[in-house]
């Protein structure tokens, strides 16, 4: 399929925001139409974002993207996708494959759009069937945070087994969401009301994408994830409407896998459950990077998965003996004799690999999504990531589930990586997603709830709990009044440290000053407050000299092992993430918490931080391949554990990377009424027009509206 052969099948009209509506004749040819447009708005991104998925991005972004494209390629993901493709039925086939052949045809177009082409010499290549599913792949593969399996083994050597969970949070997951749905009793239209928030790394351009989709066989808008067609996370079809968060489950293991030659030595060999020796399988690949060498990277897959991360030593001789390879009562995850301190041989073992389907024939089937059975029924299917799922229809009808595959196995698995020679910890099928009624309202933040079941770790509730006390504040709920709920900065995290406070005795009157003001602030990180500021001030303070004692001293030591599992091992920030149970835990009786609390207040009142507001150093910093050093970023209200959740790193950073990625309002009764709005804009290219126009509504939490009538829009020519 070419542009020429597809010329006229499809309409392109724009919004006021610059927002893409595709009208087409049909839905391959809207598909089409939809990676045409993608294409034109986003080719920078898209090409990023395929190269990402290839384990190529090196090849024009540099060094430093070495480490994820050596990750790419020893997690084997560009070769899963391409397994899943293969495993298409024909239908989503064609439908995936119309959506790449619109890319191919507009990226010419597109990339004559963006100066980065130029500035960095790359050219466009045509994709390849398979690859909107690669993306899907690196843009999901972490949001399971297997890595915080590296954390809790690194805890577990440095404190013992029983404190392996010593710094869940619960909380907080690289990905995570709000998400409320308010039934029509409690609205004032009698329909129901879906709103919510993705929150992610913020990226320029964005992670979401507005955009309408509409042939004669439906009529949908929602946000798109930029290089997959459809709308898989967030969409209204106009009688029907979801919306997902993560459901923070664990569905994603890490093995130690134990390597030695082949007896012809001519290959490599992984002890398997019963102590079977079984082939491995090894070839390298090079990474070309731009401005440095040639990077070989050595691939290995065992039975159980590809190898990411090989310990320096990790291989053994053939002669060690059978008997100490099939012992069975060491810890998970140590090998018999195992020094503590080495980097283990693990692989990665995750289930679009393994049952080589991600799901994406639930795609096409919520776009023709009429009622919540419709979208039930589709979410069956569902495969990667694991989410809670809010649906309503017109009819009254309502939907609170979790979609997605969750292997079943030992509970051990769950917690940090196990042996692979142990048979106790192998796949033993599919865990069932539980759904539950919808009573009073529902919402999804991924604390612990529906979901519990399926994880370990979860959010802290007091975002879940701060929604549902608003939402209990009115039976007369409209679209525009969700705005109020979106902007909330209330930080009831704040509490365990500020409770420290009042035993402090011995103070100097600086810090009872201190003191006498944070008890007395409202606890709103809103963006013109300058006690948000001070306490922001006063728990760096605390974090740093927590993470400091001796009791932490063997998790201070640098990450070592691939570069991008290090954000998941510095220890400040575990610390500043864990800070609540940190300041109750009884597994560091040596800690002197109030100590700390006392001399963190000292520190802060020393200081002398100067009344500013939160949101001068409270800013945003998105992350872009290729960063503009002139841009100006705005200042924002709000903290992680806010429903306003603009993250900074406590004990790091008061900047945030991490915050809403889109932000929506779904209204059944008229979808006219609909709001939503994104960080930067519709359009991906530096300097247009559409490319940052949201940000300023974004950073006051204010919406825009969806707009669907036909002779509201502008229409381009393609």
């Amino acid at each position: 399929m070419s542009l020429l052969n597809n010329a006229g099948t499809f309409d392109l009209y724009r919004d006021d925001w610059g927002i893409p509506h595709l009208r087409a004749s049909d839905p391959d040819r809207l598909a089409y139409a939809q990676g045409y447009a993608t294409a034109l708005d986003r080719a920078w991104q898209l090409e990023v974002e395929r190269h990402r998925a290839q384990g190529s991005s090196a090849a024009f972004l540099g060094p430093d993207s070495v480490s994820w494209d050596r990750f790419v390629r020893q997690a084997r993901l560009a070769d899963t996708a391409r397994r899943c493709h293969e495993a298409l039925d024909p239908e989503t086939a064609a439908w995936v494959g119309s959506y790449v052949d619109g890319v191919n045809d507009g990226l010419a177009r597109g990339a004559a759009r963006d100066e980065r082409f130029a500035r960095t010499g790359h050219a466009p290549t045509p994709w390849e069937p398979w690859v909107p599913l690669g993306i899907w792949i690196a843009t999901h593969i972490l949001f399971a945070g297997f890595a915080t399996k590296l954390w809790r083994e690194r805890v577990g050597r440095a404190l013992g087994d029983e404190a392996v969970t010593l710094f869940a949070t619960d909380g907080p997951g690289t990905a995570g969401s709000n998400g409320w749905l308010v039934p029509g009793e409690r609205t004032g239209t009698g329909s129901a009301l879906i709103a919510g928030d993705p929150h992610r790394f913020i990226e320029d351009p964005g992670v979401y994408q507005q955009i309408r989709l509409s042939c004669p066989e439906y009529d949908v808008i929602g946000l798109a994830v930029p290089g997959i067609p459809g709308l898989g996370h967030f969409g209204h079809t106009g009688s029907a409407a979801w919306a997902i968060t993560n459901a923070m489950s664990d569905y994603q293991d890490l093995y130690v896998e134990r390597l030695r030659p082949a007896a012809d030595g001519a290959g490599i060999e992984a002890l398997g459950p019963g102590g079977v020796w079984e082939p491995v399988h090894r070839h390298t690949e090079t990474i070309t990077v731009a401005g440095g060498d040639p990077v070989e990277v050595e691939v290995l897959e065992t039975a159980r998965g590809p190898v990411i991360t090989r310990g320096a030593t990790a291989d053994h001789d053939q002669d060690h003996g059978q008997e100490q390879d099939q012992e069975q009562d060491q810890e998970p995850g140590r090998e018999p004799g195992q020094d503590p301190d080495r980097e283990q041989t693990l692989s990665l073992r995750y289930p679009p690999r393994v049952r080589r389907d991600l799901g994406f024939a639930v795609l096409p089937a919520l776009l023709r999504a009429r009622t919540v059975a419709d979208i039930d029924r589709a979410l069956d299917g569902w495969a990667e990531p694991v989410n809670v799922v809010h649906a309503a229809d017109t009819e009254g009808g309502l939907l609170h589930r979790v979609a997605g595959a969750v292997p079943l196995r030992d509970p051990a698995n769950r917690l940090r990586p196990v042996p692979a020679w142990d048979p106790r910890y192998a796949w033993q099928g599919w865990a069932e997603t539980p759904s539950e009624p919808v009573q009073g309202f529902a919402v999804m933040a991924n604390a612990r709830g529906i979901a519990s079941p399926l994880g370990v770790e979860f959010a802290p509730p007091h975002r879940a709990n701060r929604i549902r006390e608003l939402l209990s504040g009115s039976e007369d709920w409209s679209a525009k009044a969700m705005a109020d709920v979106h902007r909330d900065t209330h930080l009831a995290s704040a509490a365990p440290l500020l409770a420290l406070l009042p035993g402090l005795d011995g103070l100097s009157p600086a810090a009872q000053a201190l003191r006498a003001r944070l008890l007395a602030w409202d606890r709103h990180m809103a963006a013109e407050s300058t006690d948000a500021t001070v306490f922001s001030a006063f728990r760096t303070a605390t974090v740093r000299r927590i993470a400091a004692d001796p009791a932490l001293a063997g998790l201070a030591g640098a990450p070592t092992g691939p570069e991008v599992f290090h954000p998941w091992l510095y220890l400040v920030p575990r610390v500043g993430y864990a800070l609540e149970g940190l300041l109750g835990t009884t597994l560091l009786p040596g800690l002197d918490r109030a100590a700390h609390v006392r001399a963190a207040l000292e520190e802060t009142a020393a200081a002398d931080t100067p009344d500013t507001p939160w949101s001068q150093v409270h800013r945003l910093t998105p992350w872009s391949a290729l960063p503009d050093p002139d841009a100006q970023w705005p200042g924002l209200g709000g903290d992680h554990d806010c429903v306003n959740a603009t993250s900074t790193v406590p004990g790091f950073t008061d900047l945030t990377a991490r915050a809403s990625a889109a932000r929506y309002v779904w209204d059944l009764a008229r979808r006219e009424d609909s709001l939503w709005a994104v960080p930067l804009g519709a359009d991906g290219v530096t300097g247009s027009p559409h490319h940052r126009d949201q940000l300023p509504c974004w950073a006051r939490c204010e919406l825009v509206p969806v707009v669907t009538d036909w002779t509201r829009l502008t229409k381009e020519s393609v």
